[in-house]
């Protein structure tokens, strides 16, 4: 054999083996796809991970933003990726949870197609009412909603959305009618509400802070079992009176399936410790987020348990995204 072949030989070796290793990894740069679109809060807390990865590691992370389909289509475009390490996904709560039931088809298995690598953080939604509604707590809302079945309605950013689907849970535990009213996008939404053209929303933390500190919303719970600390004062839905209430907007980073194990652990490892800095805790709590951080294996099973329970409110209300 030539020298020529012994090292062509060798550096095929090296070529598979290198990308396996966290002594190689990463030698060139690494692709952070983020299925929405730029400025949303998943491409925010994307780019400023990937920020603190190329300083960490000297390798650029670049942020590829590929919206559409309720972002199957850059869950798919990872799914279908090397499994290498160097292309990772900024999934959420609709790619990896709800649109498994909303939409009749995926392209990939939210399960079975990705290696996840870190919960990043689990956001709560904001029931807000137009200050039209005569309610200051969820039981007096419900008390209305009865009152007139089917005169109260509720926006949300599109079908299937968290939002929606806290509106849709919520009918269902509080045995009430209220009309969904979807949009194209949470900021149409809003600027109805604001305006009166709707009752009420669960919204998204990050952008119902401004309107409830001013007033042109009121705000009588949060969606999650724990209340938020950038409102504490604000009861939770389910300790409102509809016990096991819990909804919230959940973003984390997958990695394709078959990513060698060594980098699943240096990609958690090194994404759970710029989360829990001060600056990384800073930016999140603007969107109204903290910081979670777990391991692959409790991401894997918070899945896994995530996803029958939008089954049974996604089936219960008959949301279809197709």
């Amino acid at each position: 054999m030539s020298v020529a072949v012994r090292c062509a030989a060798l550096a095929v070796l090296l070529g598979v083996a290198m990308p396996a290793s966290p002594q190689y990894y990463p030698s060139k740069p690494i692709r952070f796809v983020v299925p929405f679109p730029a400025g949303g809060p998943l491409d925010i807390v994307a780019r400023s991970i990937g920020q603190e990865l190329t300083k960490s590691w000297g390798q650029p992370v670049i942020v590829d933003n590929r919206p559409g389909a309720g972002g199957n289509i850059g869950a798919d475009f990872v799914a279908k990726s090397a499994a290498d390490g160097y292309t990772i996904l900024m999934g959420a709560v609709s790619t990896h949870a709800i649109n498994v039931t909303l939409y009749s088809k995926l392209p990939y298995d939210p399960v079975k197609d990705f290696a996840p690598i870190t919960l990043i953080t689990s956001v709560p939604n904001v029931l807000v009412l137009h200050p039209s509604v005569p309610a200051n707590n969820v039981k007096e809302l419900i008390a209305i909603a009865k009152a007139k079945p089917g005169q109260l309605d509720f926006a949300s950013g599109s079908t299937g959305s968290a939002g929606h689907l806290a509106g849709e849970l919520f009918k269902s535990m509080a045995g009430v009618d209220m009309v969904h009213i979807p949009y194209k996008g949470a900021a149409p939404a809003v600027i109805d509400l604001l305006a009166g053209h709707v009752s009420l929303m669960f919204d998204n933390m990050s952008s119902a802070l401004p309107n409830i500190k001013t007033g042109r919303v009121r705000a009588i719970a949060v969606t999650t079992l724990k209340r938020s600390p950038l409102l504490p004062q604000l009861p939770t839905i389910s300790e409102s009176g509809l016990r096991g209430f819990d909804i919230s907007t959940w973003f984390g980073v997958f990695a394709p399936a078959g990513t060698p194990p060594a980098i699943v652990t240096r990609l958690n490892t090194e994404i759970v410790r710029i989360l829990h800095t001060p600056d990384m805790k800073e930016r999140l709590a603007t969107l109204g987020a903290e910081p979670v951080g777990n391991k692959p294996d409790e991401f894997a099973a918070f899945i896994r348990s995530e996803i029958p329970k939008y089954a049974r409110v996604i089936k219960a209300s008959g949301a279809k995204a197709d």
